[in-house]
């Protein structure tokens, strides 16, 4: 693990008294690291930094001193030394409690110092604030002078520190035993301290144990990941019972621990937060770093100002991460019926009305129409068309079918009201089949929106983003940022003397959406994990609703599920990095790693690898025509059908609604004719019997067959219906109605 950083710092008269030094000690075999440093920071604090000191064991500052220009601040970052024995200290101590024993009797002493300067009325200051101002650097008051000698004295009869003159540093004194836990057993291998550092035992040999480090890292697919079984789903664990992971940062710090020769334990924050400053304190993987329960953040954590101020970053590993919208791809829906899509009821049914009233009209033209064929029968030589109320909605109909309506009416008003129907239909057809072709046609997956902007302006897709994350902080921010721009603008407004017009209030130039976007997500409520983000998408076929999430995610969800599509472009652009604590050492020897992986291309091979774009490649393309399938086109076979079976129906009821009409003439005219035919047969034998008598063989003969020419000419014979016999009458000659210039049928005699 590594060490501990502690600062005290002090503005003492008008001088600063500073310096920095750091050790580091190798404790053992057992990866264990052990730093003591005493820092005083190299620039004056600044008034917002001050601070009460308070702590445990300690004394506490005066507040008569607070007054002046100083300040006791600390900050420790220590480590547990697993098998550690201290002179004075319990096993298995924390190095924390070690180390701060001696920065409590170091603050002591300090505190001791400066409380009798005061009583003493030598501890004459500047006003607060002004410890960088000239006169504080000024050893006339000779605060300065009297502040060393004092302290320095307090520190050379003291037996826990020593003052170095050449380094001008304090330092502490301590004989450390290094133990080492065997078999539930400690043994001693060696001692250390200042002078000598690491001096082995006699029988014993040390040497220097690989560097470990305890890296935090919290769970984002693709970065970090659990492994879960094949077959159960469920998370799988190593022997110690520490969960198994994989992903894009467990393959860096692998890769950064070969590198760089180092172990380490994963620590996940108990909250499983990234780093957010709640009510003034940092939670997550930057509060665990900046309380120095970690040494190094490995995760899919962004660089950003508020996170500076409290732990460091090395150099990028991912630089193009941002915020992006995802929505799932519509579903495209099967109907047999797709066809009658085409054109919405209210269409349907104004086509059905337009139809009606043109019959109608068509038969009132017709009838009362001084010039139409049914009033002018003397003008047309031959029959014409009468259109009666059923033949105009015949008109009407077969108008919208290739081959027409057949016959127009005479009149001029009559063809007047065709030719506008006409145009109607021309134009419907022709809108109707372009729709069509397009319906029929594989559908492409366009998303209802494509940016954010457009996705603000509208209302019916609901959009939501993860509870407490840098994108849900991202629009807090914004929507803060409009408020403000727009509390200027009124100001310069308001207090403008001009009258241009550009200075109304109500003309304010800057388009306000991040308020809108905010109170929008408010309403549907963020939600708590990534994964209800994503399955609120899934679960919305229609598409109507959208995920606001980061980029490099939703990229990778992107190429697993082939319903989910991106939306826009990527913004709000931040670079992830690793993180470590404030100060460490290991910031410029990471940075230098990841410029070397980054220069062979180590980082391309990574992202191909978790954000493969070729398994796109598997999701079935829309976009393939493939052709016209009959789920598009059952419906016109089943309309069809439907068709015959109501022509049949019709038949049915035509056949019957006649016989009840004309039963009593059928069966009159069935008898009459029945009764001719018999006379007609006995009127021949005695002819033929008178002829047989009258004449000879041959003129028999003759006879015979001048019969068989009158009885082809004979009346038709009746058609037997079921067991009735009913007359037909010889046709008459018929006029088409669809010919301009009809002739009697049939054409040949």
């Amino acid at each position: 693990m590594s060490g501990g950083v502690s600062r005290p710092a002090y503005c003492v008269g008008r001088r600063w008294w500073s310096r920095e030094t750091r050790q580091y000690l190798v404790l053992g075999f057992h990866r264990q690291q052990l730093a003591g440093v005493l820092v005083l920071p190299k620039q004056c604090p600044t008034q917002g930094s001050r601070q009460r000191f308070h702590h445990e064991g300690g004394r506490l500052l005066p507040p008569h001193l607070l007054q002046l220009p100083v300040q006791l601040s600390f900050r420790f970052q220590g480590a547990l030394a697993r098998h550690l024995v201290v002179d004075d200290f319990a096993i298995n101590t924390m190095c924390t409690q070690i180390f701060d024993h001696y920065f409590r009797r170091l603050v002591n002493l300090i505190v001791e110092t400066l409380s009798e300067m005061q009583s003493a009325n030598q501890l004459q200051g500047p006003q607060t604030g002004q410890c960088n101002s000239r006169n504080a650097s000024s050893p006339s008051n000779g605060t300065n002078v009297e502040f060393d000698k004092r302290l320095l004295s307090k520190i050379t009869k003291n037996d826990t520190f020593e003052y170095e003159e050449q380094r001008t540093m304090i330092a502490y004194k301590a004989e450390i035993e290094i133990k080492v836990l065997s078999q539930g057993q400690l043994a001693q291998n060696g001692t250390w301290n200042r002078e000598s550092r690491i001096q082995p035992l006699a029988n014993r040999t040390l040497q220097a144990a690989r560097r470990y480090f305890r890296v935090g890292t919290a769970e984002a697919i693709p970065w970090t990941i659990k492994k879960r079984d094949p077959l159960s789903k469920l998370p799988m664990k190593n022997p110690d019972g520490s969960y198994v992971w994989d992903g894009y940062c467990i393959e860096l710090i692998q890769t950064l621990a070969n590198m760089m020769d180092f172990d380490y334990d994963l620590v996940v924050p108990d909250d499983g937060e990234f780093g957010q400053k709640v009510n003034g304190v940092w939670n997550g993987l930057v509060g665990d770093l900046a309380k120095g329960q970690t040494d190094i953040a490995v995760a899919a954590l962004t660089m950003t100002s508020e996170r500076e101020e409290v732990i460091d970053f090395v150099a990028p590993y991912f630089e193009q991460s941002g915020i992006l919208i995802v929505m799932r791809k519509p579903v495209r829906k099967a109907s047999l019926f797709k066809f009658m899509t085409v054109l919405r009821l209210e269409v349907w049914l104004s086509i059905v009305g337009a139809l009606t009233l043109t019959g109608i009209m068509i038969w009132l033209l017709d009838k009362y129409s001084p010039y139409s064929a049914r009033n002018n029968k003397h003008m047309y030589p031959y029959p014409c068309r009468e259109f009666t109320l059923k033949e105009s909605f015949w008109f009407a109909l077969t108008s919208f079918t290739p081959q027409g309506g057949g016959e127009a009416p005479k009149a001029l008003s009559s063809r007047t009201l065709v030719a506008a129907y006409w145009l109607f239909v021309v134009l419907m057809l022709a809108t109707f089949t372009a729709n069509l072709a397009a319906f029929l046609t594989v559908e492409r997956m366009q998303s209802p929106v494509q940016s954010l902007e457009q996705l603000a302006r509208q209302s019916r897709i609901n959009y939501t983003v993860l509870d407490n994350s840098t994108i849900h902080q991202y629009f807090k921010n914004m929507k803060s940022a409009e408020e403000k721009l727009y509390q200027v603008w009124k100001e310069i407004t308001l207090n403008s003397t001009s009258d241009q017009v550009e200075y109304r209030v109500w003309d304010y130039p800057i388009k306000e959406q991040y308020g809108h976007i905010l109170q929008a997500i408010t309403q549907v409520g963020p939600v708590k994990t990534i994964e209800d983000g994503f399955q609120k998408v899934i679960e919305s076929e229609n598409a109507e609703f959208a995920f606001i999430h980061d980029s490099s995610e939703i990229k990778y969800e992107v190429t697993q599920n082939c319903n989910l599509t991106e939306v826009g472009e990527v913004f709000a652009e931040q670079p992830y990095a690793i993180a470590v604590q404030q100060g460490s050492h290991l910031q410029e020897e990471i940075s230098r790693r990841i410029l070397d992986l980054q220069k062979d291309r180590y980082f391309e091979a990574l992202s191909s690898k978790y954000w493969n774009q070729s398994l796109k490649s598997l999701c079935p393309n829309a976009d393939d025509n493939e052709g016209i399938t009959l789920e598009s086109l059952g419906g016109v076979f089943i309309a069809t059908l439907f068709g015959l079976s109501l022509a049949m129906i019709t038949l049915a009821g035509e056949v019957i609604y006649y016989r009840r009409r004309n039963g009593a003439n059928l069966d009159d005219s069935a008898a009459a004719a029945q009764q001719q035919q018999q006379q007609q047969q006995q009127q021949k034998q005695i002819t033929m019997k008178e002829a047989e008598s009258s004449v000879s063989a041959m003129d028999q003969i003759m006879i015979q067959k001048l019969a068989a020419k009158l009885q082809l000419k004979a009346a038709p014979a009746p058609i037997a219906f079921g067991d009735e016999q009913i007359a037909v009458k010889p046709s008459k000659p018929r006029v088409s109605h669809i010919s301009v210039y009809p002739r009697p049928f049939p054409f040949k005699e």
